[in-house]
């Protein structure tokens, strides 16, 4: 009895995990990340009254394939990251999953929207790539340069941190420099340590202007990240109706993409 199936009635169910969550009950309301805007007046009320409810959104990419342009969520992840004291975060595997719901459970004031996807994604080796608790201060290093000084910084989120991941291995194989940032949330209430400007130097180093992010949706914001100098890799349009493996290389969200622009930025 502790699971309600509301139907398509993605505003009904956020609402009522506001009401439980006044009631100290931790609730959680899953739904397609397309139809977050449905929930959307619900999300910015628990973020106005700080309320830790937790969003959980599935799908949410171009990833949902066949069913096209209309289920396949562009802007939302740029949307929700735009509302004051909501925390969003798009995990890019399963232990960085783990960390996610770690920070949802732990907030008091603060609600959460969880942002995972539909299609199969990797798990990290944790043993060659940085521990997944650097969740918890929201960017990390992932992967660096063997000398610790990057040519360039590739940035992602979610399921397009694997690609990011695989054009560092080419990269690091053809003697570029590179480094993997995994950025599942953008901010963290403080005092987490991104907030710290020291922090946030030894990740985002002001001396490496070549940077790449990576992620299927809307682009917008990234430049927070990348600079006036990077490359942001996204959508500048709506999906399409094909299977995941020919909308990403038609979109040109690549291992070759993540490659050629750092390339081209060294």
């Amino acid at each position: 009895g502790r699971r309600l199936h509301v139907g398509a009635r993605g505003r009904a169910m956020a609402a009522a995990g506001n009401g439980m969550a006044l009631t100290r009950v931790r609730p959680y309301g899953g739904t397609f990340l397309v139809f977050s805007d449905y929930c959307r007046n619900s999300i910015r009320l628990a973020a106005l009254m700080e309320i830790p409810a937790v969003f959980v959104f599935t799908h949410d990419s171009l990833g949902v394939g066949e069913d096209g342009p209309t289920h396949q969520p562009i802007e939302h992840v740029a949307s929700l990251r735009a509302i004051p004291n909501l925390i969003v975060i798009r995990p890019g595997d399963a232990n960085e999953t783990v960390e996610a719901w770690k920070q949802a459970a732990s907030r008091k004031m603060e609600p959460v929207a969880l942002v995972l996807s539909r299609q199969a994604m990797p798990t990290l080796d944790r043993t060659k790539y940085a521990p997944a608790a650097g969740t918890q201060h929201g960017a990390y290093v992932l992967a660096d340069a063997p000398n610790g000084k990057p040519d360039v910084i590739l940035i992602g989120t979610g399921t397009e941190l694997s690609l990011a991941v695989a054009a560092y291995e080419e990269l690091t194989a053809a003697g570029i420099g590179a480094r993997v940032v995994s950025t599942p949330p953008w901010q963290l209430p403080k005092p987490h340590c991104q907030e710290s400007p020291a922090y946030r130097e030894q990740v985002f180093p002001s001396s490496v202007r070549a940077r790449v992010s990576v992620e299927m949706g809307s682009t917008f914001g990234w430049e927070r990240y990348i600079g006036t100098d990077g490359v942001a890799i996204g959508m500048h349009s709506f999906g399409a109706s094909a299977p995941l493996k020919d909308v990403m290389p038609y979109f040109g969200i690549t291992v070759a993409a993540v490659k050629d622009a750092a390339k081209k930025l060294v």
